[in-house]
């Protein structure tokens, strides 16, 4: 996909192209009104495993939650007997939910200073979160009738009972208020609330461990493995930055700069292969990717095709919350993606690329395909991907060990998920079945340069 003219630079380089997109032929696309005129945010769903659901307000009650669905003031997220999911904010902290778990966000806005305030209510279940402690921006975490103020970096675990909740710090210290007073907890205390009395509480100075432990130390480390400090170069923001690093490379391309490309993507792959088209109320409908890394691409920037080496993403711009990327130098064939007009307000699939399979006995393995462009591959769960891609471009496809459970492609599996109203779409414009958008899904794209057919 990368021809020979390319050389890999660092991805702390500073964009100088990127300004000078805007002189180059660009294809314009439906947009609608970004959140940046307002007080409200969006911050990320940024996992989701087994089952998970979400009421958008939108007026379809609970749907079937996707990766990077915005998150946005008075959505209610709820997961099933198996379901995870991280909700990651614009300074890269983030907030996991385990099975059984019901949260709410009541607001996410913006002070006049530009100070962001997050407030999240764990309704029932248990919730990590790892704050990083920007400054000025404020996090409140509530439950019964206690409020937990964040104003530094901390890391917690909060769980709600029938008739006790238990808040463990691991590291930083977290002020509670509440009825019964206030209490600080430090680093490796706990305190239990007792939701019969008062939400009197009693201190520990220990920590007891509890089995999803694990699976939200292992996110931590992902996020900290592929963090880049030097990410203000290429985005206004640190949610989804992490995932740029593990999915895909940056390349000095001549006459463009800087511009980033995912892994096992060909010259027949474009960006709007996987996704969802989903209804938000005041705003309309938004594209939203279903690749791993589909946050920042799709939010900021514009998607070059690059005549020798196909679709790339260049940085620059103006951050839009709720809006189609901007296209440019697109190949004579392509499409632009055009929003449905389903007055259901549904959610609307895109299922026309390559969907992974998993093998083996244990289904530890994958079968990763020629522009699946990273499609259902876990975070940090496979080794390599640099090389693995330069395989999947010469043989077609590769099988790789997975370490950790693929994420985030459940739904792919199937032609797709379908709450009150959704329907299935080959393209905008053109409607399939949910039978016959899987069956094209183990096809690929054969549109020659990604042209929408």
């Amino acid at each position: 996909m990368r021809g020979c003219f390319m050389s890999k630079v660092s991805i702390k380089l500073l964009i100088a192209a990127a300004v000078g997109s805007s002189l180059l032929l660009a294809v314009p696309v439906l947009t609608v009104p970004a959140f940046g005129d307002s007080q409200a945010r969006v911050v990320r769903l940024s996992e989701v495993q087994g089952d998970v659901q979400v009421d958008r307000n939108a007026g379809q009650g609970l749907e079937k939650a996707f990766l990077n669905l915005p998150i946005t003031q008075g959505v209610k997220l709820q997961t099933g007997k198996d379901g995870r999911a991280e909700v990651e904010f614009e300074d890269g902290s983030t907030l996991r939910v385990t099975p059984e778990t019901v949260i709410t966000f009541p607001q996410l806005s913006l002070r006049d200073s530009g100070a962001k305030v997050s407030t999240v209510h764990l309704q029932e279940g248990s919730a990590y979160v790892n704050f990083a402690g920007s400054k000025d921006d404020e996090f409140t975490l509530t439950f019964a009738h206690e409020k937990l103020s964040l104003a530094r970096s901390a890391h917690l675990r909060l769980e709600m009972g029938d008739v006790s909740a238990t808040l463990a710090v691991f590291n930083g210290e977290v002020q509670v208020q509440g009825d019964a007073g206030t209490v600080a907890v430090s680093k490796n205390h706990t305190a239990e609330f007792d939701l019969t009395d008062d939400d009197h509480y009693e201190l520990a100075k220990s920590v007891e461990p509890d089995p999803f432990d694990e699976w939200d130390k292992q996110q931590n480390q992902y996020h900290q493995q592929y963090a880049s400090n030097s990410y203000s170069s290429y985005s206004p923001y640190a949610y989804g930055t992490n995932d740029l690093n593990y999915y895909g490379s940056f390349s000095n391309v001549p006459g463009y700069g800087n511009v980033w490309q995912p892994y096992f993507a060909g010259a027949g792959w474009d960006p709007f292969l996987n996704g969802v088209w989903a209804f938000t109320p005041g705003f309309g409908y938004g594209w939203v990717s279903g690749y791993p890394w589909g946050w920042t691409p799709y939010h900021y920037g514009s998607w070059v095709y690059l005549p020798t080496g196909g679709w790339g993403w260049q940085p620059g711009g103006s951050w839009t919350a709720w809006s189609t990327p901007r296209i440019v130098h697109p190949p004579s064939n392509f499409l632009p993606p055009q929003s449905p007009s389903n007055l259901s307000h549904g959610t609307v699939v895109v299922n026309r690329g390559p969907v992974p399979v998993q093998v083996g006995r244990s289904f530890n393995r994958m079968e990763i395909s020629k522009n699946s462009a990273g499609l259902g591959i876990p975070r940090g769960g496979v080794k390599n991907l640099n090389e693995l891609s330069s395989a999947v471009q010469q043989q077609g496809f590769a099988t790789a060990k997975v370490h950790t459970a693929p994420v985030g492609v459940n739904w792919w599996h199937g032609g797709g998920f379908y709450g009150p109203g959704s329907t299935s779409a080959g393209h905008a414009g053109g409607y399939a079945s949910a039978s016959a958008a899987h069956a094209s899904a183990g096809t690929g794209h054969s549109g020659g340069g990604g042209g929408h057919r």
